[in-house]
């Protein structure tokens, strides 16, 4: 019947401490405990078993199958045949009590990721889950949405469920939980027993460390303007993703860009970065008019893109992370010479930015994945 935060910064360890929770990571110390007894929990199997769920901040799902066809992956039938009507139901069942509800014959692929989130709750809740664990769920999510999802968790917390929500931003620890955590570098440097009267600055302490001061802003004094776009257009399957849009961005200037998702957002992000060619329409970069619509072209005009989705498309997850940090400059004679790469020259670069960004790993040979 509680909402426990746990709260920390990026790299404080919530997502390492609840994968040891979940069976993903063997401790090499200390005990867990459910309903006050030991139990040992070497895969998500043995979590699921002992009644605890976990909600991934990257889901988990097969896009290609129906909503119904997750729930039921790895689900025992009833004399060898899947149980389709029960599994139905008991979607409907959960969808009714916490205000989750899902189309049964969509496939996962058409869901929004809200949606999709939705459906991992449903996934976990389907297994019995009585401890359900939220990675950074409102990560994803428009404010609506979080909304939702509050609503949703208050109402399983009212029926006797156990909730962990994991998070780095302080307004939605204290609009929610009943008792918080704080973690800072691996170890437990607070707890807060009433979130919703503690205020933001008191957490902020507890998880950094010391007073955090807000920058000062003084006024913008732009210059010129580094990227132009002149009525943009492309093309999708019925309609338009991007309509004449034009645009610019001038030097020492942030640009908002605001709208409800799927308004072609992810469309003109796609033709900035030069994955793709508008069917109309001209850009420039730095007074230069792009001609190849190719990330190449884009990245050697001085452009950089941060992902929506930076497991998929932002990272080769397998590489390790001083391959990664270079792969758009892997020809340039800083990392290669003659045709082969300069590992000494490649390491000692990531070693640089490790420490530059204080990225919490390792080492530079860590799996970009494994962050």
């Amino acid at each position: 019947g509680e909402i426990l935060g746990l709260l920390g910064e990026n790299g404080a360890g919530k997502t390492t401490l609840m994968n040891v929770l979940f069976g993903a990571y063997a401790p090499d110390a200390g005990e867990i405990l459910v309903q006050g007894r030991p139990v040992t929990i070497n895969n998500s199997a043995d979590a699921l078993a002992a009644g605890i769920g976990m909600v991934h901040q990257h889901f988990h799902l097969a896009p290609r199958l129906s909503v119904l066809e997750n729930l039921l992956i790895g689900i025992p039938g009833k004399s060898g045949r899947i149980d389709r009507a029960g599994g139905r139901a008991r979607l409907n069942e959960i969808g009714r009590q916490h205000g989750l509800t899902l189309d049964p014959d969509l496939p996962v692929s058409a869901l929004s990721i809200g949606e999709q989130q939705r459906l991992e709750i449903v996934k976990a809740l389907f297994r019995g889950a009585r401890l359900l664990i939220l990675d950074e769920p409102t990560a994803v999510l428009a404010p609506t949405e979080v909304d939702g999802l509050f609503s949703a968790l208050r109402s399983m917390a009212a029926q006797g469920l156990g909730i962990i929500f994991i998070s780095h931003k302080l307004n939605e620890v204290r609009a929610l939980t009943h008792r918080c955590v704080v973690l800072r570098h691996g170890r437990v440097t607070g707890r807060v027993d009433a979130p919703a009267s503690t205020t933001s600055s008191e957490m902020a302490r507890l998880m950094c460390g010391h007073e955090i001061v807000p920058p000062a802003r003084g006024p913008s004094t732009p210059g010129d303007a580094v990227l132009t776009l002149d009525a943009i257009s492309t093309s999708r399957h019925s309609g338009m993703a991007l309509a004449d849009v034009s645009l610019f961005v001038r030097a020492g200037e942030i640009l908002g860009i605001a709208g409800v998702a799927g308004n072609g957002q992810r469309a003109l992000a796609e033709v900035i970065s030069g994955i793709r060619a508008p069917d109309a329409g001209r850009m420039t970069i730095a007074g230069k008019m792009v001609s190849r619509f190719s990330p190449r072209e884009v990245q050697a005009l001085g452009l950089g893109r941060i992902p929506e989705d930076r497991m998929t498309t932002g990272l080769v997850t397998n590489l390790p992370l001083a391959d990664s940090m270079v792969l758009p400059r892997i020809g340039t004679a800083a990392f290669s010479r003659n045709g082969l790469l300069r590992p000494d020259a490649i390491r000692a670069f990531a070693e640089a930015q490790i420490k530059a960004y204080d990225i919490r790993c390792p080492g530079p040979m860590t799996r970009a994945g494994a962050l």
